[in-house]
Order: structure tokens, then C-alpha cells, then sequence
């Protein structure tokens, strides 16, 4: 596509956690390499009362903090400082935006918004940046989750950022498009014959795709206990996750294209009525238990009260098309789980027929694992002979086929996923941005299945932190004949 780099970055949250871990050093990481477009000027902007000054010292402490010790080079460091300003500005008042503007100056050459503020305020920040000259052809918004916390909400809210900048100059980030590994799946898909053919409903008995963390609530009680489970990662990543697994090939590889492909995806979910979310859904809540050897409480100890909220959910789903009809797309995620993954597995059909039978081995059926976190790895489990004479007959065991990315391109920096947003934002590229119709989608069907929780009274069962859930969450792909990839 054509890339259209601006002149000008406007950073909102500029010295929140995400800025500090993320986007700092992100955009610093771009600036070392050479990729940041020359002049361009980055503009902080929160609350906390900063002046260039201090608002450069606290970005060298944050790269200090977070970056490794072979990228902090001292020419590096000095050169990105001198790129960053600082104007302080309350977003819930029109008034401090005059100033705001004074100091980004003329965006004749462009000015891409990073927005990572509470939803709440987008409206009066939209206002503001309205006001002052801040919204006009030249600019473009990026729009940091959650993005809503319904369909209703999530109108809402892009109906007050289209008021001033239109679908085309507005990029809505999911992180996870920006990993490496999330992106590899196109290339696996589109870019290798041999597996097209079987990526289907004939090929295919079921795909898994698991978000596993083993962190508790941490610093997020107020917006967690707002959200849940399903909201906080059902509704974005793993629905972002399942349509890349699931889309029809685009034409092309660019922005219009493959969005057009994930929302048909979303589309084609099955909506749930009220009567079938208990038997699809299980949710759940961790208590008391350890995890990586150390005692840790219970999410209503966390929170300082009991609660109905969410920490965990699986879902049974199905895409109802030509390509998918009849396999179930298995859902999970959860906090204080056993071990921290992100991973898609996709399980085969098995043979139609086994030559082996009574000789030794029972036939798997070959399962393709897309490993996203803590490694990056592609693995396909596959039927192999074990080494021997035979004597007793030829004996079979499952072996894996790997494909390290972190061994395979060990020449290469691993980037962190905003790297690549950041870098996309800044030259108009929004292929890995999400458009409002698919957020709208997703939305629906995750509505559906609130309001079947509601109908129904449905309470979450809790589950020792350490494990892999409620044990009902088993019983959702075991009745079927399916067994959680957890290994």
C-alpha cells in the first residue's frame, strides 16, 4: 500500500503504565533503527503536571526500566529524547486544548493521536482536538481498548470519534494483530499449498484457541471487576485470533481486504439463544491456590469483596459457513491459571482407516499448535515409526515437526508488538487495525451470551489458582470427544 507518514505524534496517557512498559519504548526501539520519519515530533500529553524537561528524564527512566541492556546505547537514548515535548491537559475540559495545540504546532504534515485514555473521556477529548484544529484531513486517531463495554456502549463511543475523524483515518488496536507469531498464521495459511486444502470442515475436527495468564487482578480491580473475563479477552483477542484461523483467503494483502474477510467471520458466528448458553459457556472464578510454587488468594480477596465477575470462561462456538459447518471452535481464557499461554491449536480428522490396527500404537489424529506466548513456535504433531526391528510388530508414536521462529530467526529482534502499530499508525497503514463493523459484530455476539448468563442466574464455579479452570470446563469438549491441548 501507499504509506503516508506524518510529521507529528500526539501521545494522550503519556505517562501511564502502558506508555512506560509499551509505547516508549516501542517508539524508542523505532528511532534506533532508523524507521521513525526524520523530524518527526513526539507531544506527551496527561494529566501529571510535566514540563519538557521532566517529561524527557521520566521517559529515560522508563527506557532504563524496560528496555534490554544491548539496546540502551547513550546516542540512541539522547537523540529519541530530543524528539519529545510535553503539555499537561485535563480531557474532561475543552479548556486546557488552545495550549495543547500551541504546543503540537502546525499539522500541515501530518499528526497521528494515540489515544489510550478511559472511554469516558473520549467524547470531551474528541470535542477538544475538534475545538482546536486538532481533527481536520491531516490527522489520523488511534483508539487503545476497551472500546466499549456492549454493542450499545461501543456505538456510542465510535459515534463520538466519527464525529471527528472518519472510518479511514481511525485505527482501532488489538495488540495481539501486532505479535509476530499472530501474523505468521496468514503466511502459514496463504503462503503454504499443502494445507489449504484440509482447512475445513472436511479436514478439520475442531480448533482450540487458549489465552492462559497466571497473573491475578494486579493493578487492574476497577476496570477487571467492570469487565470480566469475556469482555477483557474473549471479545478482542481471541475473536480476533479465531477469524485469522477462519477467514476465506483475501485478494489481496491489504487493510480493505483482509478486514473484509475477519467481518464475514464475525458475522457467520452463531448467535446463542438464553437456553443454549449453559450448555456452550462455563465460567468461573479462581480461590485460594499456587501458582509457580507460591500461595497466592483468591480473586475476592484481591478485590476486597466478594463478587459475580468472571476470571475465567470457555465457550464452545461455531461459524456457521460453507467452509466451517460442523466444527466446534473451542474458547478459554482465565487468570491464576497453571501456566501462562497463548497458543491456537487445530486438530485434525483422523485417518479414515488404519493399516496399524493391533500392531502396536494407536493412531493420533495430527494436531497443528500455533504457539503466540510464552514461546513463538509452529509445531505439527505427526505419526511416526519408533526406531526398532520389529519383532513384535511396528510400534507408532506421535513426534512433533518444529518450527522455533525464536531459534529460526535468531538473527533477528524480536519486536514488541506495538513497535509494529506504532510504526503503522504513524504511515496510515491499517491493515492490522480493526474497523467498526467488526467490533460491532463481535460485540453481538458476545451480548448474546451475557444475556443468556442473566436469564439463567448464572454464577461463576470457582477453581484453585494453579489450574486449568473448573472442572466443568472439561466436560465441555469431553461430551464431545475432545480433550484440552494442555500439554
Amino acid at each position: 500500500m501507499t504509506r503516508n507518514p506524518v510529521g507529528k505524534l500526539l501521545l494522550f496517557g503519556a505517562t501511564g503504565d502502558l506508555s512506560q512498559r509499551m509505547l516508549l519504548p516501542s517508539l524508542f526501539n523505532l528511532h534506533a533503527d532508523g524507521l521513525l520519519p526524520e523530524g518527526l515530533t513526539i507531544t506527551g500529553t496527561a494529566r501529571s503536571d510535566h514540563d519538557d524537561a521532566s517529561f524527557r528524564e521520566f521517559a529515560a527512566k522508563a527506557l532504563d526500566t524496560f528496555l534490554p541492556e544491548d539496546r540502551k546505547k547513550p546516542e540512541w537514548i539522547d537523540g529519541f529524547l530530543k524528539r519529545l515535548q510535553y503539555q499537561a491537559l485535563d480531557a474532561s475540559s475543552t479548556e486546557g486544548f488552545p495550549a495543547l495545540a500551541e504546543k503540537v504546532g502546525d499539522v500541515s504534515d501530518g499528526l497521528a493521536i494515540y489515544l489510550s485514555t478511559a472511554p469516558s473521556l473520549f467524547e470531551s477529548t474528541i470535542k477538544g482536538l475538534e475545538s482546536v484544529g486538532l481533527a481536520g484531513d491531516t490527522v489520523r486517531i488511534g483508539l487503545e481498548k476497551p472500546l466499549g463495554y456492549d454493542l450499545a456502549s461501543s456505538k456510542e463511543i465510535n459515534d463520538a470519534v466519527g464525529f471527528g475523524f472518519p472510518e479511514e483515518r481511525t485505527f482501532r488496536i488489538d495488540h495481539y494483530l501486532g505479535k509476530e507469531t499472530v501474523q505468521n498464521i496468514l503466511a502459514l495459511r496463504f503462503g503454504n499449498f499443502f494445507f489449504e486444502p484440509i482447512w475445513n470442515a472436511h479436514g478439520i475436527d475442531n480448533v482450540q484457541i487458549t489465552i492462559a495468564e497466571t497473573v491475578g487482578l494486579e493493578d487492574r480491580a476497577g476496570y477487571y471487576e467492570g469487565a470480566g473475563a469475556l469482555r477483557d479477552m474473549v471479545q478482542n483477542h481471541i475473536l480476533q485470533l479465531l477469524a485469522l484461523v477462519a477467514m476465506e483467503p483475501p485478494a489481496r494483502y491489504d487493510g480493505t481486504a483482509i478486514r473484509d474477510e475477519k467481518a464475514k467471520v464475525f458475522r457467520s458466528l452463531r448467535l446463542m439463544t438464553p437456553e443454549e448458553v449453559p450448555h456452550n459457556t462455563v465460567t468461573g472464578q479462581y480461590v485460594d491456590g499456587a501458582v509457580g510454587g507460591k500461595i497466592v488468594g483468591s480473586y475476592a480477596d484481591e478485590l476486597g469483596k466478594p463478587s459475580k465477575t468472571e476470571t475465567f470462561v470457555a465457550i464452545k462456538a461455531h461459524v456457521d459457513n460453507w467452509r466451517w459447518q460442523g466444527v466446534p471452535f473451542y474458547l478459554r481464557t482465565g487468570k491464576r491459571m497453571a501456566t501462562r499461554r497463548s497458543e491456537i491449536a487445530i486438530q485434525f480428522k483422523p485417518v479414515p482407516h488404519s493399516m496399524f490396527a493391533g500392531r502396536g500404537g494407536i493412531l493420533q489424529p495430527n494436531t497443528l499448535i500455533i504457539r503466540l506466548q510464552p514461546e513463538e513456535y509452529i509445531q505439527l504433531l505427526v505419526m511416526a515409526k519408533e526406531p526398532g526391528l520389529d519383532r513384535e510388530g511396528l510400534r507408532l508414536r506421535e513426534v512433533p515437526l518444529n518450527l522455533s521462529l525464536d531459534a529460526e530467526f535468531a538473527g533477528t529482534r524480536r519486536r514488541i508488538a506495538y513497535e509494529r502499530l506504532l510504526l503503522d499508525l504513524i504511515e496510515g497503514d491499517q491493515t492490522l487495525f480493526v474497523r467498526r463493523d467488526e467490533v460491532e459484530a463481535q460485540w453481538t455476539w458476545i451480548d448474546a451470551i451475557r444475556a443468556g448468563w442473566n436469564a439463567n442466574d448464572v454464577k461463576p464455579k470457582t477453581y484453585p489458582s494453579g489450574s486449568w479452570g473448573p472442572s466443568a470446563a472439561i466436560a465441555l469438549t469431553e461430551r464431545d470427544g475432545v480433550t484440552w491441548q494442555d500439554d
